[in-house]
This record gives structure tokens, C-alpha cells and sequence, in this order.
């Protein structure tokens, strides 16, 4: 069983920010950003690439109420979710990193800049 499905199942704390029936939103444990909430379904989905659009769906909704609580909604927010071992997954359970709470930096490096797509 995954670390996310774990702390889904109460077997390891976390720092519940907001939760529904079918969501849960925690703080990061080595946040990135003034505000850094994990946000994932509680069914396990391993990647982006592998959701439903129907979970997909209540995974939007769910994460605008998350900016609201927290009050990011209108001053702007960064999502983000790794997909894959090259996208830079490290948890294989959907995931998305809700970062704000100030003005964002964007780092546009890459290990291979000079490779031509």
C-alpha cells in the first residue's frame, strides 16, 4: 500500500487542510512555497495519465475549494503534478501540488537544455 493511501486509511498522520468524500487536501511536510497543500483522491489512481475524467472532474471542483479555504483563489496559485518516472514522480498515487501564498519563482532549467524535440 502507498504512503498516500496510508494516510487516506489513517494509518499516518497528516495536516488535513480540507476534505470531502472522495478528496483530501494536506499540508506538505517540506513545503516549496509559503502555502503548499498535497491534494489527492482517496481511491488509488497511480498517475495523471491513468485518471478518469469523471475523478478528474471532482478533483477540479475540489482543488478551487481548496484555493478558496486557504485564500489563494484570487491573488493566484501554482498546480502541479509529476507524471511519471521522467516527469519527476516520486509517490505513485495521483497527486497535485497546490503552491501560493506570495509571488512564485520558475525555475525553466532542464538536465538536457541543448536537446533538440
Amino acid at each position: 500500500m502507498c504512503i498516500f493511501c496510508k494516510i487516506v486509511n489513517g494509518e499516518i498522520p497528516n495536516n488535513t487542510v480540507h476534505e470531502s468524500e472522495h478528496f483530501l487536501a494536506f499540508n506538505d511536510l517540506y513545503p516549496k512555497a509559503p502555502i503548499h497543500i498535497l491534494i489527492i483522491p482517496k481511491i488509488h489512481v497511480d498517475c495523471f495519465q491513468d485518471v478518469s475524467a469523471e475523478t478528474m472532474a471532482g478533483l477540479t471542483q475540489f482543488t478551487q475549494e481548496v484555493a478558496r479555504k486557504v485564500g489563494i483563489d484570487e491573488t493566484g496559485y501554482r498546480l502541479i503534478t509529476n507524471n511519471g518516472n521522467d516527469g519527476g514522480q516520486e509517490v505513485f498515487h495521483l497527486h497535485f501540488h497546490l503552491l501560493g501564498g506570495g509571488k512564485l519563482k520558475w525555475d525553466h532549467s532542464h538536465e538536457d537544455v541543448h536537446r533538440s524535440i
